[in-house]
């Protein structure tokens, strides 16, 4: 495995102006192409739990254990799940927490290496500057990282990302998904104070979406008859370290 590096033809100073004004940017062939080919195909191997919320408290469940829940229970989460969409926060994806993985001291290599060689590159001192000088703010010193995939069905509702004692500064969306519809869904959507879409973003592959905290924004849910998976590695990039 060979380390992962940022495009080096990006220029952040070209773009900071378009970010302080607008506080988003979408920005392409954020790594080079074979590293990005590597880490899609790690993600396709990742140990995969799915993550939602029950009466509002959340849950991480290995896809082992959810093969193994009673089928009544099952029923009662999907129930609880499709209320909580329609009646407030709500969120249905299936997650790897890669930062609490190495975190913990759990670095292993095989074949999640590539994917702890992308935390490591969100914490190098090249991504952070770059991110520094994009924003304008020297406060950028941490990176989070959580591996995301949604698959038919799955969603996250409206929220901010706002979280009192967490800094976060800036959230990033690493997409890694060759080939996907606009019309299949999983698009990242901002909203504008009048409830209307101001701006969509689809999961391109190899493009990096980075935006201010707070924005008002959600993940549209994944079409019935999807077949694929919308592959992504997430997180925010914050003022303080690990917490």
């Amino acid at each position: 495995m060979s380390a992962l590096a940022l495009n080096p033809r990006l220029d952040a100073a070209k773009l900071r102006p378009f970010f302080e004004k607008f506080g988003r940017v979408h920005l392409p062939d954020i790594l080079e192409p074979g590293a990005a080919e590597r880490l899609a195909r790690a993600l396709a191997r990742a140990p995969w739990s799915r993550t939602f919320l029950v009466d509002g408290k959340g849950y991480d469940v290995s896809l082992e254990d959810y093969a193994r829940t009673p089928d009544e229970v099952r029923r009662e989460v999907e129930t609880a799940i499709a209320r909580g969409g329609r009646t407030g926060f709500q969120f249905d994806f299936d997650t790897w927490r890669i930062s609490d993985y190495l975190e913990a001291g759990k670095r292993q290599g095989g074949e999640v290496a590539e994917l702890e060689a992308a935390y490591d590159l969100l914490n190098s001192e090249a991504f952070l500057a770059f991110v520094r000088q994009l924003t304008g703010d020297p406060r950028a010193v941490y990176c989070d990282a959580q591996a995301s995939r949604y698959r038919a069905g799955q969603f996250l509702t409206a929220h901010d990302d706002n979280l009192v004692g967490k800094d976060r500064l800036y959230a990033y969306v690493l997409n890694l998904t060759p080939n996907w519809r606009v019309e299949w869904g999983g698009l990242l959507l901002f909203h504008d104070a009048d409830g209307h879409v101001a701006e969509a973003y689809a999961p391109k592959f190899n493009a990096i979406n980075i935006f201010r905290v707070p924005a008002w924004h959600s993940v549209s849910q994944v079409a019935s008859y999807v077949e694929a998976a919308r592959h992504s590695i997430t997180g925010w990039i914050r003022a303080s370290g690990p917490s």
